[in-house]
């Protein structure tokens, strides 16, 4: 199986492919800055409710499907690595078993790919 951290080549293919959910876990902020297309913005600090939550409250809060915990590649990022790292270890506790940390982050999606 696939290791809990992604590349940007692999992350490329993966969202080319259709097959990767993307999860920014920085602040508002941060995201309305500029995010990698596609993710869905949910901040590491409402992170474990969020996971935890019925999937219609998520879908109310987050207009998005609530993850499954059997998906594959749910990819979290944020500015530098650390807090996708975090998120990625959170998610894996709470069962969500494809939980994948793009350890680039936004800054080196922004100068390689943007």
């Amino acid at each position: 199986s696939s290791g809990p951290t992604v590349s940007l080549p692999e992350l490329r293919s993966l969202l080319a492919s259709g097959r990767a959910r993307l999860f920014d876990v920085r602040s508002r902020e941060e995201a309305a800055a500029g995010t990698i297309p596609g993710a869905l913005n949910i901040p590491v600090s409402e992170l474990e409710s969020a996971l935890q939550m019925e999937p219609a409250a998520f879908q109310a809060l987050y207009s998005a499907e609530k993850p499954k915990l059997d998906d594959e590649n749910l990819v979290f990022f944020c500015q530098m690595g650390r807090r996708g790292f975090q998120a990625t270890q959170l998610a894996q506790s709470l069962g969500y078993t494809g939980a994948r940390n793009y350890a680039g982050a936004y800054q080196e999606w922004s100068e390689k790919a943007g």
